[in-house]
């Protein structure tokens, strides 16, 4: 890992073993599952530290799931020893994305502010839900409203008005009591 310990964005983890020579199945958070492979190289969190690794060869499975072969792992017994270990790069592996665009973890800890000033929270999460993805906000301690969190659905144009990557901040118009 670089010196200046960044923190890894994890991509997915590893699953059950496949076959007896080392291959494993691979659980991608990517938004298609073979999009995983287009970092290199990976990062794996195992004993409580992240080590560097590279995949010698993947493939699709069953049209459904993706597995993979990792260089100096040959057994079905090393394969098994790194069952749900996360999957990670570092973010300077990312590329960068155009002014207007960018990734769902740098939506995370934005303030949510409407249209009429008021400041609705934090971004604590953000969930996919199949015909749209929604922001979860923490709201503030003291929120005029009562609320403890506020969950905006994210559609551009309609409720989420502009994102601010800079002042990490997201205007919406939303109202404050929903």
């Amino acid at each position: 890992m670089s010196s200046n310990q960044q923190q890894p964005i994890v991509l997915g983890k590893i699953g059950a073993c496949y076959g007896v020579k080392g291959w494993m199945k691979i659980t991608a958070y990517t938004e298609s599952m073979e999009g995983i492979f287009d970092y290199s190289p990976w990062l794996l969190f195992e004993q409580g530290k992240w080590r560097e690794v590279k995949v010698s060869q993947w493939r699709i499975h069953g049209g459904k799931a993706v597995v993979a072969e990792l260089e100096g792992i040959t057994t079905r017994e090393q394969a098994q020893a790194l069952t749900n270990c996360e999957i990670a790069i570092l973010p300077e592996q990312m590329e960068n994305l155009p002014e207007d665009e960018f990734y769902w973890r740098d939506l995370i800890g934005c303030e949510v502010v409407n249209t009429k000033g008021y400041n609705m929270g934090t971004v604590d999460q953000i969930l996919e839900t199949g015909s749209n993805d929604v922001l979860v906000v923490k709201a503030n301690a003291k929120d005029a409203f009562g609320k403890g969190e506020r969950m905006i659905p994210f559609v551009t144009e309609q409720f989420i008005l502009e994102v601010n990557r800079e002042a990490k901040q997201i205007l919406v118009d939303w109202d404050p009591d929903f």
